[in-house]
């Protein structure tokens, strides 16, 4: 399995390249407590089409090292930005979910896009869903530390109580089978301990307005409306007005596992967007 080491600390760090070298680039960060594999939907399809496939796995998830360090926004932002490095790749379009979409708007608020062209926020937590000055209509971070404590006391339980919501699955043309909702429950679970607990800390420290607004590329953002992880009005709607070039795309009866249930209608709205062509360089 190939491996990149971190440029802030050494930490050993998994990714998958797919498809051909010399295909459109397509960059994937996932979700929280998972790793490459949520995308499997959107990566074959798009890397049997010719399009090159790369996607990483978090510190402390999937096959990555279980580091004890580096649960912050910038460092996951660095491990990002090192991966880019590593492998050379240009005119990327940068696609992350969930969490996964704050690292990858800070990792262009941080480095620069240079190497990136396209940025695609997938059922993003963006700007952010705890209160702070920034989302003052988050959820009220009492509620948060509630929460923790039963996920400190028991993840498993924990993971098992949401994964329907996740996906919406009581909502028509959401079928997702028992079997693979076990499959990612059980995915989740191999993330470590302080992995866990630590990428928590982020989602709850998460305030990037300002940032989503100082933006340069073009920006896809992909919603559904029922998602109760990153409701509508304090997530999409104003992630979609604070970005200077953004694209808006709603999925009826869309929760936050949209990546599955909603699996066709995102990898063509992301094929579409990837085959766009580079953005042109602001000012």
């Amino acid at each position: 399995m190939p491996y990149y080491e971190s440029p802030v600390d050494g930490t050993r760090l998994h990714y998958v390249d797919h498809g051909p070298a010399t295909g459109p680039v397509a960059v994937f960060v996932a979700s929280a407590y998972i790793g490459h594999e949520m995308w499997e939907y959107q990566m074959l399809p798009l890397a049997e089409a010719g399009f090159r496939c790369v996607a990483l796995d978090r510190r402390g998830h999937g096959c990555s090292d279980d580091a004890w360090n580096g649960y912050d926004l910038d460092t996951l932002a660095d491990d990002v930005q090192g991966l880019l490095d590593h492998l050379d790749l240009r005119e990327v379009t940068l696609i992350g979910h969930s969490v996964g979409a704050g690292e990858a708007v800070r990792c262009l608020t941080r480095h620069g896009s240079a190497r990136v062209v396209r940025l695609a926020l997938v059922a993003a937590i963006c700007p952010g869903v705890v209160r702070s000055s920034g989302t003052p209509d988050g959820v009220d971070p009492a509620v948060v530390r509630a929460d923790l404590e039963v996920f400190r006391r028991d993840r498993a339980a924990w993971f098992a109580a949401g994964v329907d919501s996740f996906f919406a699955v009581h909502l028509p043309g959401n079928e997702v089978s028992p079997q693979y909702v076990r499959y990612v429950t059980d995915r989740c679970m191999t993330t470590g301990w302080r992995a866990a607990t630590g990428i928590r800390a982020v989602i709850s420290a998460l305030d990037l307005a300002a940032e989503l607004a100082s933006l340069d590329v073009p920006v896809l953002v992909v919603h559904g409306t029922d998602d109760t992880s990153a409701p509508l009005a304090r997530t999409r709607e104003r992630t979609a007005r604070l970005v200077p070039d953004g694209t808006l795309k709603v999925y009826e009866r869309g929760g936050h596992g949209l990546f599955v249930t909603h699996a066709r209608q995102l990898t063509a709205d992301l094929r579409e967007f990837i085959e766009a062509g580079p953005a042109v360089a602001a000012g």
